[in-house]
């Protein structure tokens, strides 16, 4: 499937990986970065919105969608590794400086293009996901069940792949269920495309989940311990996850992030999809910045 109006291409990135990714309009560009268990197509009606004024650029991330999957050799996966794809992407297209927004996975790359980029990267957006190690450290007690898909992807090769695999849309489409307020934000045909595309990309999924519970982890504590920051411009729009698991979203984001505006949400989990206008608003709220 595609978004109507984009143009499509194949991009070859780093190690050789491609990657799908839909472009359109002109003007100072812009990456939308999708998240977990979806693709590009998250982003349909922020982008269409966006390219009126913009250059925007929706890529599959490696490992998902129309892209690239290639085997793990421990680091293909990292966070690091699909930051510096997206990075590659941008100047494929003549942009060695672009804004960077992220949702769920997407958001995990777009933190790391941050920190490893910052001459790249000029404005950040994240939705609804916290920094890696943060996120590991709140998911305690019962509270912490809600992450169980988490610690299920962070076994070693073989158990989840294959948990996975005997039931893969029950699987995905539990979180598609679960975590929308709205079930006709994301209407039969989108979501039979984010299950075909999942089920066809369960090692690589798999694979990036693994890669936040080991070298990604790694890459962050290195952050952490020597006081690097998001220096860029940041907007945070989370849902009330710091009431539900008891920490201080606001305050575990400015440890990482020195020009920060952080917003709670009311919709689901898939902003972008439920609540498209007011996504679209902050985005512009924050390449004004």
């Amino acid at each position: 499937m595609r978004i109507p109006g984009f143009d499509y291409q194949q991009v070859t990135v780093g190690d050789g990986v491609a990657l799908n990714v839909a472009v359109r309009g002109s003007g100072t560009p812009i990456v939308l970065l999708h998240g977990f268990p979806q693709t590009h197509l998250m982003w349909r009606h922020v982008a269409a919105d966006l390219a009126a004024d913009h250059t925007v650029l929706c890529p599959d991330l490696r490992g998902y969608g129309d892209s690239g999957k290639p085997a793990d050799t421990g680091e293909t996966y990292s966070k690091r590794t699909m930051a510096a794809d997206v990075v590659a992407l941008a100047r494929a297209f003549g942009h060695d400086r672009f804004a960077l927004a992220g949702h769920d996975r997407g958001a995990l790359v777009a933190i790391r293009a941050g920190l490893d980029h910052p001459d790249a990267i000029s404005h950040l957006a994240v939705l609804d996901v916290l920094p890696t190690l943060d996120m590991w450290d709140v998911l305690q007690g019962v509270r912490g069940a809600v992450g169980f898909h988490l610690y299920l992807m962070a076994q070693p090769p073989g158990l989840p792949e294959a948990l996975i695999g005997g039931a893969p849309e029950t699987f995905y489409g539990h979180f598609l269920d679960a975590w929308t307020q709205r079930p006709d934000a994301i209407p039969a045909d989108i979501r039979a495309e984010y299950l075909r595309a999942s089920d066809e990309a369960t090692t690589s999924i798999v694979a990036d989940y693994r890669a936040t519970a080991t070298i990604d982890v790694e890459h962050d504590t290195v952050d952490r311990e020597a006081g690097n920051r998001l220096g860029m411009p940041v907007t945070v729009l989370q849902q009330d996850w710091g009431a539900a698991l008891g920490y201080d979203a606001v305050g575990l984001w400015q440890a990482w992030a020195a020009d920060l505006r952080h917003r709670t949400v009311t919709s689901g989990h898939f902003m972008a999809e439920e609540s498209p206008a007011e996504v679209v608003k902050d985005l512009r709220e924050l390449l004004a910045r």
